[in-house]
């Protein structure tokens, strides 16, 4: 069975969905503002009303509690919730789940001093990259990204993107990648898929009015 698996899955904007995303696959989703590409992501993560079934691997989301879910499919949205003071009370406490992470940081342009850093001082592009840190020391099976580099200049788009590659190859994540940006679609070689009239199309289908099939 495919790393991501998604059957007939409904939303308010969406008819019935069926995507699979393979392990180490990488997946672009694009579409106009509000056709549900950020809804479709959050019903995947079990945090939006939907109906359906989505399976990780062989687990089924029904099977286990949402909580331990989002530890398998973890999603990074546009906009990241920091309820914290300091940016280290947001990451693991324990050594074996710190394992790694200098390294994670210092690849998106952190020392581990940001640890220390008040929330309330981090710049949007700081905060998505940290979001993305954040989001990995958990090693989620597939990762839903919801424009992971919107708001980043060109040296840490790159950044990001060799991070989010990597951990693809490295882990044999499934990534499903919510991108309005037509050059990293290409740049990164992914499969790529639109939304349209509530279904998920090939993106050259979805252009041009076709009926293919994902």
């Amino acid at each position: 069975m495919p790393s991501l698996h998604v059957k007939a899955l409904r939303t308010a904007l969406l008819t019935s969905v069926d995507l699979d995303v393979d392990a180490g696959e990488l997946v672009f989703l694009s579409g106009p503002s509000g056709s549900g590409k950020s809804l479709l992501l959050r019903a995947i993560a079990d945090l939006d009303p939907n109906d359906g079934e989505v399976w990780c691997g062989d687990i089924a989301r029904s099977s286990i509690p949402a909580p331990l879910w989002r530890r398998h499919v973890g999603l990074l949205p546009a906009e990241s919730g920091w309820w914290e003071e300091l940016v280290g009370g947001h990451f693991p406490v324990t050594a074996d789940d710190h394992a790694g992470l200098p390294e994670l940081l210092a690849r998106l342009g952190f020392d581990t001093d940001v640890l220390a850093w008040e929330i309330r001082r981090l710049s949007t592009g700081e905060r998505q990259r940290l979001a993305l840190a954040r989001l990995l020391v958990h090693h989620p099976r597939v990762l839903l990204l919801d424009e992971a580099t919107a708001n980043l200049d060109p040296e840490n788009r790159a950044k990001v993107e060799a991070v989010i590659a990597d951990y693809r190859v490295e882990q044999a994540a499934a990534v499903l990648w919510v991108s309005h940006d037509p050059e990293q679609r290409a740049r990164m070689n992914g499969r790529r898929l639109a939304i349209r009239d509530g279904r998920i199309l090939p993106e050259l289908a979805a252009a041009d009015g076709t009926e293919a099939r994902p």
